[in-house]
């Protein structure tokens, strides 16, 4: 089964892609989006965005619609993955690059600079500390790069890189939305 999102500002505003129905597979909602990108306006034109878990790709797809320079997204499922490169090739978003591969397992490879990183993994794996603990490790981040965390409400933060700065925070029902800013 297909199902649909769309994309809310940008060049492609009110484009629609599509998405598989897959278990942990939950579209970041429309107003969480809205929020995080207004949070993200001033960062996301001409930036270097990964994202990771990226699902849907519904915050790739955002960043890439509102002017970032490439988007990486990265997605262990293939049947997502193919969903994610036909959405490329609808919306002819060549800045986009899909990767399939367990999230963990790419940011133990070759690394690369971003200034931008959506990190929102399947709720009660406890993924998201660990990522983010990787990311600041292997040198994934650009000097003042914007991480954007989105877990269940219920889950602490604690363990988390300690040059990072929480600039925002909020929570919409079930999920747990964090901005932070790498400092140096």
């Amino acid at each position: 089964m297909s199902n649909k999102l769309r994309i809310i500002g940008g060049d492609w505003r009110s484009r629609c892609i599509t998405f598989i129905d897959t278990p942990g597979l939950r579209p970041t909602p429309v107003r969480v989006r809205e929020t995080v990108f207004n949070w993200l306006r001033n960062d996301i034109i001409g930036s270097r965005c990964l994202d990771l878990y990226a699902g849907s790709g519904a915050l790739g797809f955002e960043a890439a619609s509102r002017g970032a320079k490439s988007v990486i997204q990265i997605e262990n499922n293939a049947l997502a993955c193919k969903a994610l490169k036909d959405n490329s090739i609808q919306l002819a978003a060549e800045q986009i690059k899909v990767v399939q591969s367990d999230v963990l397992r790419y940011l133990s490879g070759e690394t690369g600079v971003f200034d931008v990183v959506f990190i929102d993994p399947p709720f009660a794996m406890e993924l998201a500390i660990q990522t983010c603990q990787w990311l600041e490790e292997k040198g994934w981040l650009s000097q003042h790069a914007k991480i954007y965390v989105e877990t269940e409400s219920t889950l602490k933060l604690e363990g988390l890189p300690k040059n990072w700065q929480l600039l925002k925070s909020k929570v919409a029902g079930e999920v747990g939305y964090h901005l932070f800013e790498r400092l140096g």
